[in-house]
């Protein structure tokens, strides 16, 4: 999620644990810890494929906070000396502010690599877009709340409310899951894996991405779309332009992380690799230059990433698109 909703979330959870024994203390600590976790986007890693698929690395894994949560809980009390007794609800709140964060990033598209180090494997449960005001504001509000008013009944009723949408969006994403593979299948439409998500800012409008052999389609799907037929967009995956450099770190790297989900595109004598589940044709949030086009050899480079191009004109047809089936792209 962004960092706002982190910081706003763990700021809830520590003045729900919290809050009526120590006041802004925990909403306080709740914030920081909230945020930490993202913070490994400050630690270079060495090149920037290598920040990208190491991101929510070793800093989301449940193993690493759970045993950091006594470690954050004693470094409280002791900046707090007179919360000592309150020790065990201090390392509640640790536990639950890391933990908790870390399982809302799981629920977006990118994947978290929650198992760390057992299992270095992405995972991901799509359900909410990494920006979702209807999660977001609920909680603001009732840490605005808390803040200046002293009000613990608002944080902990907005709290409830966005938890509450959570598990309407997750009960949406097995509708969507559902639906994409019958309406798939009705049309004939071939794939070997598709995923979907949120489209921006709601959880009522979900885009899929699907993957067949050198090609990967693009569609949407309402919850207000019913039986009208899926309007599925097909482009190629230029796999031909991988020859050579399967091998290459960053390519390799980029293969697994996507799980598939990618693209290989020329532009002028650069080999480009695009992750196709963020962002939407044909504009993508995560494109890397990985190799140069040498005649009709490829010859593989450090890797760069390309500027991302971020169309906001396209915002209108999304809110058109939740109620317009037939509604189509500007």
């Amino acid at each position: 999620m962004d960092s706002l909703t982190q910081l706003a979330f763990g700021a809830a959870c520590g003045e729900a644990i919290l809050g009526k024994k120590v006041g802004r203390k925990a909403l306080i600590w709740g914030a920081i810890l909230g945020t930490l976790p993202d913070l490994d986007v400050l630690i270079p890693l060495g090149s920037p494929v290598d920040d990208f698929v190491y991101h929510r690395g070793f800093s989301h894994s449940l193993f690493l906070l759970t045993a950091l949560s006594p470690v954050f809980a004693w470094l409280i009390t002791k900046v707090h000396g007179n919360t000592k007794p309150l020790f065990n609800k201090w390392m509640l709140l640790t536990f639950v502010v890391l933990n908790g964060s870390v399982l809302l990033d799981l629920f977006t598209i990118y994947g978290t690599q929650i198992f760390w180090p057992f299992d270095p494997t992405p995972h991901a449960i799509p359900a909410l877009f990494i920006i979702d005001p209807l999660f977001t504001l609920p909680i603001l509000i009732g840490v605005s709340s808390a803040l200046f008013l002293k009000n613990h009944r608002v944080n902990f009723i907005g709290l409830c409310l966005s938890l509450a949408y959570l598990i309407w969006a997750l009960g949406v994403s097995v509708l969507i899951n559902g639906k994409m593979e019958e309406k798939l299948n009705e049309q004939g439409v071939p794939y070997s894996q598709f995923i979907s998500s949120p489209a921006p800012f709601t959880s009522l409008l979900w885009r899929t991405v699907g993957i067949h052999n050198d090609q990967y389609f693009e569609t949407y799907y309402s919850l207000f779309d019913g039986d009208a037929p899926l309007s599925v967009n097909f482009y190629p995956r230029n796999l031909s332009l991988m020859t050579g450099i399967e091998e290459h770190p960053p390519v390799a790297k980029l293969e697994k992380f996507t799980r598939g989900y990618f693209a290989m595109s020329e532009n002028n004598e650069s080999i480009a690799m695009t992750d196709l589940r963020m962002g939407s044709e044909p504009n993508y949030v995560f494109q890397f230059r990985v190799a140069e086009l040498e005649g009709s050899k490829n010859i593989p480079t450090k890797p760069i990433r390309l500027q991302a191009i971020r169309d906001w004109s396209q915002l209108p047809w999304l809110w058109e698109r939740i109620w317009n089936p037939i509604a189509q792209p500007i």
